[in-house]
Order: structure tokens, then C-alpha cells, then sequence
């Protein structure tokens, strides 16, 4: 029997498999979040950062997953990095 805590939903599967495939779609990215996951953007951006925290997001597909949090991180050091450069100058 698997732990629910360890386990994702239809929807954080749907999330991740979205993450994995929206390049390929003849759809702009925002239009089809809004499509498909019937929410706005940051909402689904929110939900998106939650999904991939999640310890079992790395078992349903681990190279995207590591991947979404190498570039959340790298943005997080890009807004880090300007903000102090801003207070140097």
C-alpha cells in the first residue's frame, strides 16, 4: 500500500506531463494553462512550484522535475543577483 502523502493527484500528474510537452503543442503556453487547467497563470505557476517540491514528483518523471527546479533556481539567482547589484550601485 503506497502512503498518500507519497503520492500525486491526477492533477500534479497532468502538471508535470504538461511541463513535459507544451513545446510541442501549435498553442501559445499561456493560452493552453488556461485551457486545459481552467486557472490563470500565476495560479498555475504557484501550483506548478508546490507540484515539483513535492517528494514524489521526482518518481513520476525525474527529468523534468529536476529540470523545472534547476531553472526556478537559476531565476532565483538571477532576481538575487540583480537586487544586489542594484544596492552597489
Amino acid at each position: 500500500m503506497t502512503d498518500p502523502q507519497t503520492t500525486l493527484t491526477e492533477r500534479e500528474l497532468a502538471i508535470i506531463e504538461f511541463e513535459a510537452t507544451w513545446f510541442t503543442l501549435d498553442q501559445d503556453r499561456h493560452d493552453a494553462i488556461r485551457a486545459r487547467f481552467a486557472c490563470s497563470v500565476e495560479d498555475y505557476n504557484l501550483e506548478l512550484n508546490r507540484v515539483i517540491d513535492h517528494p514524489a514528483a521526482l518518481f513520476a518523471d525525474p527529468l523534468v522535475v529536476r529540470r523545472l527546479r534547476r531553472n526556478r533556481e537559476r531565476r532565483r539567482r538571477a532576481l538575487i543577483d540583480g537586487a544586489a547589484a542594484g544596492e552597489q550601485a
